[in-house]
């Protein structure tokens, strides 16, 4: 503020946004270009003219991207938080986080419950759970649209039962199972490599899991796969939490 008491607006330009946020001028661009900061005033000079509001939403965006978080939409919702805050539309940003936490916390669980099947599968036990249900009340129980769950059929993951009168019925097993698949798919491993690891513990129950799946890190097993899907959730989670403070105190700025 002046000494007239009137306030000055700090202005910044491409290179000294760059050096602040911690990135090189062309990201600085590359981000204004997909809106994920506001558009910045151009002088005559053609030069960009950036703020500290472009600078606080800019860090917001950098914190959205630092986890690749991508199953089940997750990346896009964060884009779109990103977005709306750029737009100056901070309550659809601080909805839109609120909704993306509580995601997180939907795959957390999913990621959690799959271990525990997983263990229970590679140590013998038996499924406990008598369920039986249509293809589109176990899609509507995964959190899976009908189409992944045909995919995931036709590329061999898993062989439904028919009743009689020729309707697929899919039991807690297959359930189990595809929760597996579920997981796997949101850790990035391919279906071809989930087919392969499937295949051969359907006759080898103590087969090498790192060797099955074929991943690049050869010490890697089926429940390190998944405590590192629920590191990377968590991390993303405490970003979220973070953006939704920094939210709070751009639109109580600006």
């Amino acid at each position: 503020m002046s000494k007239q008491g009137v306030f000055v607006t700090n202005t910044y330009r491409t290179a000294q946004v760059a050096k602040i946020v911690g990135v090189h001028p062309n990201t600085a661009r590359m981000y204004e270009a997909q809106g994920l900061i506001p558009k910045a005033e151009r002088k005559d000079n053609g030069y960009r003219v950036f703020t500290e509001r472009h600078i606080e939403v800019f860090k917001l965006a950098r914190i959205a991207f630092q986890i690749e978080v991508l199953q089940n939409g997750l990346r896009k919702k964060v884009v779109d938080v990103a977005k709306a805050a750029a737009a100056g539309d901070y309550d659809a940003a601080l909805f839109m986080t609120d909704e993306y936490l509580l995601q997180v916390r939907r795959e957390q669980k999913n990621a959690k419950e799959a271990i525990e099947i997983t263990k229970q599968i590679l140590s013998g036990q038996s499924f406990s759970q008598s369920l039986r249900l249509k293809r589109n009340e176990a899609a509507k129980l995964l959190g899976i649209s009908m189409d992944t769950l045909r995919n995931w059929e036709m590329n061999g993951l898993l062989q439904v039962k028919r009743r009689e009168n020729c309707y697929r019925i899919y039991t807690g097993e297959d359930i189990d199972r595809l929760k597996i698949i579920r997981s796997l798919r949101c850790a990035n491993y391919s279906l071809e490599a989930i087919l392969n690891l499937l295949s051969v513990l359907s006759t080898d129950p103590d087969a090498d899991i790192a060797k099955a799946l074929d991943t690049p890190k050869p010490d890697q097993d089926i429940i390190s796969v998944y405590d590192k899907l629920l590191t990377s959730l968590k991390l993303a989670q405490w970003n979220a939490k973070r953006m939704r403070v920094m939210l709070c105190d751009i639109r109580q700025k600006y």
